[in-house]
């Protein structure tokens, strides 16, 4: 993904609300796009909704050298803090099936999450006082960017607009056990 932005939401060192921003470098100090360009949305999912000239105002400001905030400044905020949809794939590989000592599915298994399970990349889990099986697990996550209903292998990746790490904290207990297993109970708990 040659070119690509690391695109991100954070909030400075002075507080205040969300800001939009991309990382210069993997790691590396921010650009941000809230003050490079006042017309550009607030929010990640209207950003992304105005599609290619958004791009095109994020490439120029990291392009014009100004508006950088250092990184050890910044605290890191989730993504994308208001998805319409969070929709996973369950048991989608071998190793974990065997883990969780269950069969690979021969179809996928879909399960939601709720928006108030999102937390940002280093904010704390809290866990919940009704499990002891608290879990977590890293996963690819790909946001959508262009909707389409049946859509066709071939041209999946061209409604994707990238991807980011997600990590999918589960309370086993709920999902496996308690309350007719079911995965909605035991994977869309707050934070």
């Amino acid at each position: 993904m040659r070119g690509a932005l690391r695109l991100v939401r954070f909030r400075g060192a002075a507080g205040g609300g969300p800001r939009l921003g991309l990382e210069e470098a993997p790691g590396g100090d921010l650009v941000d796009l809230s003050a490079a360009e006042p017309e550009l949305p607030r929010s990640m999912r209207e950003f992304l909704e105005i599609g290619p000239r958004g791009l095109e105002l994020a490439h120029r400001a990291l392009q014009s050298g100004q508006h950088r905030v250092p990184r050890a400044a910044a605290q890191l905020l989730a993504p994308l803090g208001d998805p319409q949809k969070v929709i996973c794939v369950g048991l989608n590989y071998h190793d974990h099936c065997q883990e969780q000592v269950v069969k690979v599915p021969h179809e996928p298994l879909i399960f939601s999450k709720f928006p108030s399970a999102i937390t940002g990349p280093f904010d704390d889990i809290v866990h919940p006082q009704d499990t002891s099986e608290l879990d977590w697990e890293v996963e690819l996550a790909a946001v959508i960017e262009k909707r389409g209903p049946h859509i066709e292998e071939a041209a999946a990746l061209q409604h994707v607009l990238g991807f980011t790490v997600a990590n999918d904290v589960s309370a086993r207990d709920w999902q496996m056990r308690r309350n007719g297993r079911q995965w909605l109970l035991g994977k869309t708990l707050d934070t």
